[in-house]
């Protein structure tokens, strides 16, 4: 009996201090450290003391982002504050139409980014819908039940087969007690508990004396006193180490912040550098203010954050159909530049579900395909034996499944022979009804074995199964297809040889027999007669090897990193197709020892096994340390802080956990590994629209920059007014750019490597190309400004000449955006209906505002007459023209020089 332990007020006062390693001290010890009666529990005044001092039992989960905040993002840019400098000043100066025009594409552009990004963020807030339930608890000798979050330290807790664990338990009574830990630490299979406790150092996975917060009891019953809640918790620890895990703005990101100040930087001195030479050569204050604003509005490219956000935008919601849910767009982006995925094993590469591969008998041995269900029945049929050995496991059994695609219900292995007797014909109703039992031996960790009588043949049959060791060391014959024979040690040896053999591929092994007798007290585990070995695995899913096989071709190296055993972990590694890297495994003890090696080590090692979730985190972070773009999966607790840290972080959207959700970029609603592959290859095409995309903006806004510009230097009057600069920017900038972002892209994206992730968006080559571009628009803008003077057109005849000239020059532009290798008049480019959409559009609005009073008005243009659009015409189409046969010629000279 367990003594009632009194509480005196000072007691009451200083709540205990709970133990470091509670799994290691006895029960009667640790009850006594927690001043609590394993029989009587706590009183209602201990608990009200001690939850004012331990607080409630929740974990605080990220707060939803509110609309403000995410409205306040939007103006976080360089780019935000140079325009609306500009917009200022040209306010102050009375330039009210100006300044209004600016304000006005910065509410567009403002607004276009929080609409979509609220979107994204409400949709994976909807999935996140975290419940709490009810426990039975003892209190003052009497089972009461309780709200989850009201647990205290010191609390025993009852649970039985379906009960989910509320708080960290140290147990203090079991009776065939498993649990399902594999969210928690990656073990597949449930975990036998007990109450002797396990040495201090024990890691998590082995802890057989624990119950964790998050995890499921599968079978039996059993008792146990809160040792932890909250954040003090396994899991809770888990959740902190997300909430402290800093994944940082995406690749995508900080390369577009890095352009964008770029450009703000350039055109501050641009501004300061033309302003003071037109001061010098004796231009009024207001002209060079004016050209100021002009060259802000010019050299900014406001659709780029627009037209970004509308790629990536598009990108999410073409994942969402292919059953991947984005929660940030950037992370399409992220996924196309991924050089590393670090996966789970359990529920990603494999179905999490128990199922038995191999038999093996006294006749031989058969492998069960994974697949087909009928393959087993024609494998199994003909075999008397292996058929008797699986009667034996449904027979010994306390599982419930009624169909063999069901889930089922008891522990997953007993589940996994209920389901193989299924695919044969056998189903354990049938068999009960002819050989009913009269008696039942739980399975006892002592013994490692169960057994249950049934009636038969006017006698009992004994049927039992259990540990191979255990099993063969009370078997004394063999069953064989003529009957039985002796099993000696030699015998006995040779199949304890074949049970670890099983196990060294991955396999859990259990071993069944068999006897007769005539009454149903005997003792159960003497005589048996051995019938069989049963393996059991978690199959790999079946579209894994091949997603593996393309991210390989991708240049993408897969990484299993899990909380399982290293021998399963191998075994899975092989299933799937991991490589020859599977040689090199690590078991998450050595990871401190390989993280300090660097990156060579970390490059050769294809498996990490037996990993803690803090381990997970840091390896996360030594990849990301190292330069790599890490894409983290998984489906468990144990997987959310690395989910949370990883440059991309996906969870399973219907196995994963709450937490996994909750810390991922993105979620597979299919819970699909291939649909990972997919992602990455729409993120490579989003990422070479952007380049395009970005590349033509800039092209199209510095050859703006350079018609201001050299104006200003020659003391030209201004040939492009801010207010036409600003509309010229909203109209060739956005339509066409968007449709440029709507490229499919090219067929063999995903047969290249990943580019470099310090790649930037716009490397040398495509600087060279903006600025010959530029100069190229320039060019024959300018070429229209010089035959206008000739034809002594009037001033705003002038501008409007010019004008158009660089409308058109470049809407025709978006042609030279194609790869230089690709034909000239059938390509990526010309082959994008949007884009052909987009120049119809774009040229109504360009060539009608001339003609409507109150437009032309406003943007200071006169109705052009046949010559001024013959002279637009002309020298709009010259640098398309030029550019492509200088384009030609280029490609043509690279490739006699390629052939030698």
């Amino acid at each position: 009996m367990q003594r009632r332990f009194a509480i005196s007020k000072q007691e009451l006062a200083n709540p205990p201090i709970l133990p470091e390693y509670p799994h290691a001290l006895p029960v009667t010890e640790l009850l006594g450290q927690l001043r609590v009666s394993g029989a009587e529990g706590l009183s209602e005044t201990e608990v009200s003391a001690r939850r004012k001092h331990f607080g409630a039992n929740t974990i605080a989960s990220r707060r939803p982002a509110g609309a403000m905040r995410l409205l306040l993002h939007q103006f976080r840019s360089p780019v935000v504050y140079l325009l609306s400098g500009a917009a200022g000043l040209a306010l102050y100066f009375g330039e009210l139409e100006e300044g209004s025009a600016i304000v006005a594409v910065l509410a567009i552009n403002t607004l276009i980014g929080f609409v979509t990004e609220l979107k994204a963020v409400r949709s994976i807030e909807a999935l996140r819908a975290l419940g709490t339930h009810t426990v039975r608890v003892r209190r003052q000798g009497l089972v009461h039940g309780v709200p989850a979050e009201e647990l205290v330290p010191g609390d025993v807790v009852v649970l039985e087969a379906g009960d989910a664990v509320a708080a960290d338990l140290r147990l203090i009574e079991t009776s065939r007690f498993s649990a399902d830990e594999s969210s928690l630490t990656g073990e597949s299979v449930a975990v036998e508990k007990q109450i002797d406790p396990v040495g201090a150092d024990t890691r998590l996975g082995d802890r057989a004396s624990m119950a964790f917060k998050g995890t499921a009891v599968t079978r039996g019953t059993g008792a146990g006193v809160v040792v932890a809640t909250g954040f003090a918790t396994e899991l809770g620890r888990v959740a902190r180490l997300v909430l402290e895990s800093d994944p940082g703005s995406s690749p995508l990101e900080r390369k577009l912040e890095r352009l964008s100040l770029q450009l703000v930087w350039a055109t501050i001195m641009a501004a300061a550098v033309i302003g003071t030479l037109g001061l010098r050569g004796g231009e009024k204050p207001l002209v060079i203010v004016e050209a100021a604003i002009a060259l802000a509005v010019a050299a900014i490219p406001e659709g780029l954050p627009i037209v970004a956000t509308l790629a990536l935008a598009r990108g999410m919601w073409r994942m969402a159909r292919r059953n991947a849910l984005i929660e940030r767009l950037s992370a399409v982006e992220t996924l196309g530049a991924t050089t590393v995925i670090l996966t789970d094993k359990t529920g990603t590469l494999t179905e999490n579900r128990m199922t038995v591969r191999r038999l093996y008998t006294a006749s031989g041995e058969i492998e069960l395909e994974a697949k087909a269900q009928q393959s087993e029945g024609s494998q199994i049929g003909y075999d008397p034996q292996a058929v008797q050995l699986l009667r034996i496991a449904v027979l010994c059994n306390d599982a419930h499944l009624d169909l063999a695609d069901k889930s089922g219900s008891g522990d997953p292995m007993e589940i996994a022979l209920l389901r193989a007797g299924l695919n044969v014909g056998i189903s354990r109703i049938a068999l009960l009804d002819g050989q009913p039992i009269v008696g039942k031996h739980a399975f006892d960790p002592a013994t490692k074995m169960m057994a249950t009588v049934h009636e038969y043949d006017g006698g009992v049959l004994v049927a039992v199964k259990g540990a191979p060791e255990a099993v063969l060391a009370v078997t004394t014959r063999l069953a064989v297809a003529d009957g039985e024979v002796v099993l000696d040690d030699d015998m006995r040896a040779e199949w304890l040889s074949r049970a670890e053999q099983l196990g060294h591929h991955g396999l859990r092994v259990l071993a069944c027999a068999m006897k007769a007798e005539t009454r149903a007290d005997v003792p159960p585990y003497e005589g048996l007669i051995l019938v069989g070995l049963i393996g059991f695995e978690d199959p790999p899913r079946a579209d894994v090897p091949m997603a593996i096989r393309d991210c390989r071709q991708a240049g993408i190296r897969v990484i299993m990193v899990t909380g399982d055993h290293l021998v399963t972990a191998r075994s899975i590694g092989r299933a799937v197709g991991l490589g020859e890297n599977i040689a090199n495994a690590v078991e998450g003890k050595k990871i401190a020892e390989v993280i300090e090696t660097g990156l060579p080590s970390l490059r050769d090692i294809g498996i990490f096994a037996r990993v803690n979730p803090d381990e997970k985190l840091a390896l996360v972070k030594a990849y990301q340390a190292a330069g790599e773009i890490v894409a983290m999966t998984g489906d468990g607790v144990n997987d959310a802080p690395a989910l949370r840290q990883a440059d991309i972080g996906v969870a399973m959207g219907l196995r994963g956990t709450d937490v996994a959700r909750e810390a991922a970029a993105m979620i597979l609603l299919d819970d699909a590994f291939p649909t990972i592959i997919k992602a990455i290859g729409e993120g490579r095409i989003i990422f070479a629209n952007i380049r395009r995309f970005a590349a033509y903006l800039l092209s199209c806004n510095l050859s703006e920059v350079m018609v201001v510009g050299l104006a200003v230097l020659s003391t030209l009057p201004l040939p492009l007014l801010p207010l036409q600069v600003l509309y010229l920017n909203l109209v060739t900038d956005v339509f066409p750019a968007f449709a440029l972002a709507m490229g499919e892209g090219e067929a063999g994206i995903l047969n290249h490597p990943p580019r470099d992730p310090q790649e930037s968006i716009l490397g040398h080559r495509q600087w060279i190309t903006i600025v010959l571009h530029g100069a190229a628009l320039t060019a024959g803008t300018f070429g229209a400004l010089a035959v206008s003077s000739w034809l002594v057109l009037d001033a705003q005849a002038t501008v409007t000449v010019t004008f158009l000239t660089l409308a058109f020059a470049q809407l025709w532009h978006t042609l030279n955006m194609r790869d230089q290798h690709s034909p000239v008049f059938v390509n990526e480019v010309t082959r994008n209906g949007w884009l052909w959409c987009a120049l119809v559009l774009c040229a109504v609005l360009i060539a009608v505002p001339p003609y409507l009073p109150p437009i032309a008005l406003l943007l200071q243009l006169s109705p052009p007459t046949f010559k001024m659009w013959s002279v637009v015409i002309f020298f709009s189409l010259m640098p398309l023209v030029i550019t492509q046969a200088a384009t030609a010629f280029t490609s043509g000279w690279t490739a006699r020089r390629s052939r030698g």
